[in-house]
């Protein structure tokens, strides 16, 4: 028998309890480890989401707190284009365009929706060549679903003025600031009126007009119902199937058909002066050189240049270097008022 003083291992004894305290140490260890790794994990697919959401992959949505009203859609070709590829200027300028249009949206607190149009090679076979804009702008509503305007921006542009806001410039007196009727400016002539046209309903479709008419290169789209019809039409087959061979621009030449024939089109869509959000440089509407009312005036501060039409015997390199130094310039010149 033993004696009371001998030692004996038991469920009580100290030695047992140190050892529990270490195997239940090693197990929260463990716990806490496996819970950071997965707290890790989660945090590198917010990061990764949020990186392929900016970097405007079609059909990604995009949900984040306080959604602006705003949103930036600008078209670019990463690619290049069905028939050919970018050299080392069209890169240039792509990366230009991009830095420009990110900048001005991180100061305003806007979306950037960078939608590649490489995609348009599904369009190839189907005559769909540059009617791609209907289907990126309705692929990015999907995006952005609290968002109500969008602004369609061609890679060639460049915004001059990056301390003016789209609330100040355009939307706060977007009534005083654009115009209904073809009577102001009509540089197609294009039927000035329609019957059943309703001039009180709210605008949805903003459009500068150049030289050659309706100019896409620059304009605003409202999410609305009447939107929803207008994207629906707009990509009817009708138009890219039989017209695509009488239609040198495209779906511009599509919106303006539309315009001329369908009373509830005209009744959606205001224009505004090209200069307000879309000049041309000197290149451009070289058959209306000189004229006021569509090329870019440094001493107005206009808001937008869009290089259109570069591509054509012009150097867009060039043109968005020269844009480009000149923007920062005038920038300059703004910070040397400042009292600071």
């Amino acid at each position: 028998m033993k004696d009371k003083n001998d030692f004996v291992f038991s469920s009580a004894s100290p030695a047992s309890r140190v050892l529990y305290r270490l195997r239940r140490f090693a197990a929260r260890t463990r716990q806490i480890i496996v819970r950071r790794r997965v707290l890790v994990m989660l945090f590198v697919l917010v990061l990764l989401y949020h990186y392929l959401s900016d970097s405007g992959l079609p059909f990604l949505p995009r949900f984040h707190w306080g959604s602006s009203r705003f949103v930036i859609i600008l078209a670019v070709n990463q690619g290049g284009g069905v028939m050919q590829w970018k050299g080392a200027k069209e890169w240039a300028v792509e990366r230009t365009s991009i830095a420009n249009k990110k900048a001005y949206a991180d100061r305003h607190g806007y979306d950037l929706a960078i939608q590649d149009m490489s995609i348009k090679k599904r369009y190839a076979h189907e005559w769909r060549e540059s009617w791609e804009k209907v289907d990126v702008i309705r692929s990015t509503m999907k995006q952005y679903p609290k968002a109500e305007w969008f602004w369609w921006l061609d890679l060639h542009t460049y915004i001059m003025e990056p301390d003016v806001s789209l609330e100040r410039h355009v939307f706060n007196k977007i009534e005083n600031n654009t115009y209904r009727s073809l009577s102001v400016y009509n540089p197609m002539n294009l039927p000035v009126s329609l019957p059943y046209v309703d001039n009180t309903h709210d605008i949805n479709l903003v459009v500068p007009q150049d030289c050659g008419g309706f100019n896409l290169g620059s304009f605003f789209i409202r999410r609305s119902e009447w939107t929803d019809f207008l994207l629906d039409v707009w990509w009817d087959p009708v138009f890219y199937e039989q017209r695509h061979m009488q239609w040198e621009h495209k779906e511009q030449d599509a919106l303006e058909h539309m315009y001329s024939n369908q009373p509830w089109i005209r009744s959606g869509v205001s224009f505004i002066p090209q200069r307000l959000v879309n000049s041309f440089p000197a290149g451009a509407c070289a058959e209306q050189a000189g004229d006021p009312r569509i090329f870019y005036d440094e001493k107005d501060r206009d808001f937008v240049v869009n290089m259109a039409g570069c591509e054509w015997g012009r150097d867009c390199f060039g043109e968005m270097e020269h844009f480009q130094k000149l923007s920062a310039s005038l920038q300059q010149q703004n910070k040397k008022w400042l009292p600071w």
